[in-house]
């Protein structure tokens, strides 16, 4: 127990010393996990409002299969952008493979279906409260998307939290295409599984208690902008 102690206050030793170690890897996990998340909100949210206000041939199957992907394992991900960036791979002439650059295509793999699914939902009962005005107006596809999109900002900012949040706390898939590398591609979550396995407590409580704060922030924010609009 006492060791336990001394490592906890180690930990916020570091985290109020602003210790350079620590804020390197917290300042990677967040460029690379903010810049997935825009990259997955400008190709997500476009194909969750299509699906919501057209009708097409297979469109159930596209939805059902947005959804399973939810459920994609993170190392099966991974191991796929692995093979597809390698030297063998057919993007190996990239070079990307070990990279932040890596670590982001993953995030975004795994992150743009939830986009898709979480603004599906709500501009698909907006399409339904709006959508014969729209029609009726004659209003083009494309702008009634992005009439829906004003009018569900709460929705996408939430769908953009909820995407951040699973971004910044992925481990399996960016350890296997970052490689964990000191200083270049270690993030919160590998880093807290290589410093626990070495016995370094005090590194992994300490970017352990920044992830689970970053992760309340997060998940405090889009409660209360879902408690938000709900009220409306």
């Amino acid at each position: 127990m006492n060791d336990f102690a001394q490592a906890l206050g180690s930990a916020f030793t570091l985290i109020r010393n602003l210790d350079p170690v620590v804020a390197g890897i917290v300042a990677l996990s967040l460029r690379v996990s903010l810049t997935a998340s825009v990259i997955a909100m400008i190709l997500g949210a476009p194909i969750g409002a299509l699906l919501a206000v057209t009708q097409f041939r297979g469109r159930q199957g596209v939805i059902v299969f947005a959804n399973a992907l939810l459920g994609l394992p993170p190392v099966v991900a991974g191991l796929a952008i692995y093979l597809l960036l390698s030297r063998s791979g057919p993007l190996g002439s990239a070079g990307l493979l070990f990279t932040p650059a890596a670590m982001i295509i993953a995030q975004v793999v795994l992150i743009t279906p939830i986009i898709a699914v979480l603004v599906h939902r709500p501009l698909s009962l907006l399409w339904s409260e709006y959508g014969d005005l729209m029609q009726s107006d004659g209003l083009s596809k494309a702008h009634s998307m992005r009439l829906l999109f004003s009018i569900g900002r709460a929705s996408l900012m939430t769908a953009f939290l909820a995407a951040f949040g699973r971004a910044i706390a992925e481990v399996g898939a960016i350890i296997v295409v970052g490689g964990n590398i000191d200083g270049f591609t270690r993030t919160m979550t590998t880093a807290i599984a290589l410093e626990t396995g070495k016995g370094d407590l005090p590194l992994a409580l300490g970017l352990g208690i920044i992830l689970l704060t970053i992760s309340a922030i997060v998940s405090t924010t889009a409660f209360l902008l879902v408690a938000g609009v709900r009220e409306k």
